[in-house]
């Protein structure tokens, strides 16, 4: 496992479109998750110890973000040849395992992670009305480690912003996880 950080984003770039298979058997283009008031695009996986301490907290902060016209959706870029954990059909039986309120996609190709640059599981890319990067940061401060109800909701509460000016925070803290996993 190797452990990467998100970069600082490029606040005010376009989101890339992309037309992927889902885990339901349909295909979902970015016209088809965006949000009236905003769009997560989040790039995970099955088989990281960082995904897979958030899943339940993912499942309510996008059902939250859902509430505010906020459209999400889940993208899993990671080879499953090396990690089998990550299968198109391991992918659909976590999706309907937890339940997710959002589309859970295949990028085969690995070509929309490149084109978003992503780097890590969980990557998050918050996006306003407009489709420009807003925010690029955590879930929250827990990281791996089980949530306490103190912690700040990085991404629900820039969300919060984002949805209300169109603007995501001035300070926001990278999001951290395990390094795609690149074909060669």
């Amino acid at each position: 496992m190797v452990l990467k950080h998100t970069p600082d984003p490029e606040l005010g770039s376009k989101a890339h479109d992309f037309d992927l298979l889902g885990t339901d058997g349909q295909r979902y283009t970015l016209g088809d998750v965006r949000g009236e008031k905003g769009t997560l695009i989040m790039f995970i996986c099955n088989h990281c110890p960082y995904v897979k301490a958030i899943q339940e907290r993912l499942v309510e902060d996008c059902l939250a973000l859902e509430e505010m016209g906020v459209g999400c959706v889940a993208i899993m870029s990671n080879d499953p040849l090396d990690y089998p954990e990550d299968s198109y059909e391991n992918m659909q039986r976590v999706a309907l395992e937890l339940n997710y309120p959002f589309p859970y996609l295949y990028d085969e190709t690995q070509e929309v992670a490149k084109a978003y640059g992503a780097i890590c599981t969980p990557d998050f890319f918050g996006y306003n009305s407009d489709l420009e990067l807003q925010y690029r940061g955590r879930l929250d401060a827990a990281g791996r480690e089980p949530s306490r109800g103190d912690l700040k909701r990085d991404l629900v509460s820039a969300f919060e912003e984002i949805v209300a000016t169109g603007q995501g925070p001035e300070k926001q803290h990278p999001s951290m996880g395990c390094s795609i996993k690149w074909r060669e």
